[in-house]
C-alpha cells in the first residue's frame, strides 16, 4: 500500500493561484513518477484564500521527507516553476492519511 499525503498550497492571489494551477503544477505530472510521486487529483474551492489540494501518494517504504528533499533540489522542479514568483505560494500544509479498509485508493 502507498502513503498517501493530502498538500494545500495557499497562494497570495486568485491570480497567482490561477497560474500555478494551469501552467505550472501541471509541468509536475511529468517529472513526479522520477521521483516515485504519485499524483491522484488537484482541488480548489471557492471559500476564503485562494488554495490548491493536491493528493499524493509515495511508495510503501519510502522515506516522504528525502523524496521531498530531493524534488525541491531538483533541476526538474526548478525547470518546472520557471516564470513563477515563487514567494507568491505563501503556504505548504501537508497532512498523512491511511486509507481506510476498503478504499479504492488501497
Amino acid at each position: 500500500m502507498r502513503n498517501y499525503q493530502l498538500r494545500v498550497y495557499t497562494l497570495s492571489s486568485e491570480e497567482a493561484l490561477d497560474r500555478y494551477r494551469t501552467i505550472h503544477y501541471p509541468r509536475h505530472l511529468s517529472s513526479f513518477p522520477k521521483f516515485d510521486i504519485g499524483i491522484h487529483g488537484l482541488w480548489t474551492d471557492s471559500a476564503g484564500e485562494p488554495k490548491l489540494y493536491a493528493l499524493l501518494s509515495f511508495p510503501a517504504d519510502a522515506d516522504l521527507a528525502e523524496i521531498t528533499e530531493r524534488y525541491l533540489a531538483s533541476p526538474e522542479l526548478r525547470a518546472e516553476m520557471e516564470g513563477f514568483d515563487t514567494t507568491a505560494i505563501v503556504e505548504v500544509a501537508t497532512t498523512q492519511l491511511t486509507p481506510s479498509p476498503g478504499s479504492p485508493l488501497l
